[in-house]
């Protein structure tokens, strides 16, 4: 018999939640019948329509504007979430973005801007959210960093750099979390199907697929749908762990 995830009266924060995979996490959430609030940073229009979609599903939907990179903006959109939604049980730390270059070109600018919202806006949330699901002794955390982490990518010294520390990151808090049954993970993604790679270069999306052992990108659904089981009680006793949803890119 299959299993299915039940959220409700449960509620999920997602940062970055307004396209992409962030959005389709939002949207996974929603279905398995959680509250669910998301940050977005510029994209107000399609904040707007992803949150009546999601109370579609028969749930409420807080869309919060916030650039993840600032500190005390982490803590205000924790405490609206739980003051407005009446908790907070999952928190998926997604937001990020790229500026490539290689590494004997690369601005300071860059440099800074992609640590501070990879590395420091997931640090930001996690100081934020960390302190309620302690006092009530539960929860579930999942990061998105990604295969790029793990193994390097050429052009992407600051994105790779902060990415591997999100892993870090990741198993750090998972130590210190397990005493309070908040379990901490990592999903890495391949390439997937987003808006930003449906622009990329035909040769890049190429040399992708040529590493890609099932053939295809992957969805942001399919990467959502892992959060979710990783939030979900058929994974109380996984943390700490780094899960690639790649379709086999990163071997």
């Amino acid at each position: 018999m299959a299993m299915t995830i039940d959220f409700s009266g449960k509620t999920a924060l997602i940062t970055g939640g307004s396209m992409g995979i962030g959005k389709a996490t939002v949207l996974e959430f929603a279905k398995a019948g959680a509250n669910v609030a998301f940050t977005y940073r510029s994209h107000e229009d399609e904040a707007k329509v992803i949150a009546a979609e999601a109370e579609s599903f028969g749930v409420k939907a807080l869309a919060l504007k916030a650039d993840v990179a600032e500190y005390n903006r982490a803590a205000e959109v924790v405490a609206e979430v739980v003051d407005t939604l009446g908790g907070l049980d999952f928190l998926v730390n997604n937001a990020g973005m790229n500026w490539d270059g290689v590494i004997w070109k690369m601005e300071e600018e860059q440099w800074d801007r992609v640590i501070d919202v990879d590395l420091k806006g997931c640090f930001n949330f996690l100081r934020a959210a960390t302190p309620h699901m302690r006092e009530q002794k539960g929860g579930s955390i999942v990061n998105v960093t990604s295969i790029n982490g793990l193994r390097g990518k050429f052009g992407q010294s600051n994105y790779t750099a902060a990415k591997g520390g999100v892993i870090a990151l990741t198993k750090t808090v998972a130590r210190e979390m397990g005493r309070s049954d908040v379990n901490v993970n990592a999903i890495a993604p391949g390439l997937i199907e987003t808006e930003m790679v449906s622009e990329a270069p035909d040769s890049v999306k190429e040399k992708a697929l040529g590493e890609i052992i099932l053939g295809r990108l992957g969805q942001p659904a399919e990467v959502g749908q892992a959060i979710v089981w990783l939030c979900s009680p058929m994974a109380r006793h996984i943390t700490g762990q780094v899960i690639n949803v790649d379709g086999g890119q990163y071997i």
